[in-house]
């Protein structure tokens, strides 16, 4: 058994959480006083303006997380970057090529441990990219790291590795509601009706998505770039992994190609869902969350009127059309 372990980054990362958890039973009476003045704003019509300048200073959180994320971090071969939008399949895409670098055999107690999250709001929660020992327990010495950060802020090169995974934004808007809700605001989330109106807004967090969209599907022909959906991701697993094992330049067996599935199923990951679920991550949040949801395409009418739909479609198409972007979002996100 390797002599490898993380006992540090898990106190680090329990310290961290505890610390927050103190601050949740500080602030009780004002986290009651702030959902009256929200319920309020609700009744008043005046929830979004509201919202918008209570989440500010956590969108600037994630900002200047991504800011700093890389600063003077040369790519190097063995780095397998997963640069997903958030709420689009990054701890799938995460799970999946951390097992096709470990032949379908990576084990780990937090998946932060062994994935670094360079831009992650706090970095005493992951491991840091400095850090050799993700790299040292891989089966091919290939380490994946996790960005939400669009590509100007990732550094590329042409030894390295970058997957790019995109999702409906509609499946976006309410997945993110969910997940908000749970690990971050707790009983402080708006409407789906201002989340929408935020979400495609300059001020959505991790930005616009389709400027994260158009940053990378600009390197979609680079021959160490691989942009998929999660839709496509949905449709065909097992081309996904041949695909991403081919980027990775992993030679998989049939037999590990099937473990690597088997590991990167939803089912699995559910049964395992501690393993990817961060915690509570604010004062705010709800106690007891999980990080996989429903693991569906396309599930959004049931939270979206058709107004909103059709709001969510029209910003991202008007988005593109700013950015002269030719990524075909009729075919991707309407049309299907």
């Amino acid at each position: 058994m390797s002599s490898i372990n993380f006992d540090d980054l898990h106190l680090s990362r329990k310290a961290h959480l505890d610390n927050i958890a103190k601050q949740g039973k500080v602030m009780i009476p004002l986290t009651l006083l702030l959902r009256l003045i929200f319920a309020i704003s609700r009744l008043l019509h005046v929830e979004y303006p509201l919202f918008r300048l209570f989440f500010k200073p956590i969108g600037g959180m994630f900002d200047k997380a991504i800011d700093r994320a890389f600063i003077d971090y040369m790519p190097i071969e063995k780095d397998v970057f997963v640069c997903s939008y958030f709420k689009s399949g990054t701890n799938w895409m995460m799970q999946l090529s951390h097992q096709i670098a470990n032949r379908g055999e990576g084990e780990f107690d937090d998946i932060l441990d062994v994935i670094p999250w360079a831009d992650c709001p706090a970095p005493d929660t992951t491991i840091s990219l400095a850090d050799p020992r993700p790299a040292q327990l891989s089966k091919t010495g290939l380490r994946i790291i996790k960005t939400h950060a669009r590509a100007e802020y990732v550094p590329y090169s042409e030894k390295a590795h970058y997957i790019c995974v995109v999702r409906d934004p509609k499946d976006v808007v309410v997945s993110g509601h969910h997940f908000f809700g749970r690990m971050l605001l707790g009983s402080l989330m708006p409407s789906i009706a201002t989340w929408v109106r935020h979400s495609c807004s300059k001020n959505a967090v991790f930005g616009h998505w389709a400027d994260f969209t158009n940053s990378y599907w600009l390197w979609r022909e680079r021959p160490n770039v691989l942009f998929l959906t999660y839709e496509d991701m949905q449709d065909d697993p097992v081309g996904t992994i041949t695909k991403v094992a081919a980027l990775m330049s992993v030679d998989l067996s049939a037999e590990e190609i099937e473990k690597v599935r088997e590991k990167s199923a939803f089912s699995y990951m559910k049964r395992i869902d501690h393993k990817f679920y961060p915690g509570e991550v604010t004062p705010f949040a709800t106690s007891g969350g999980t990080m996989m949801r429903s693991g569906k395409k396309g599930s959004f009418g049931g939270m979206l009127s058709f107004s909103q739909q059709q709001l969510i479609d029209d910003s991202c198409r008007g988005r593109l059309l700013e950015l002269n972007s030719d990524f075909p979002y009729e075919r991707y996100y309407v049309e299907n």
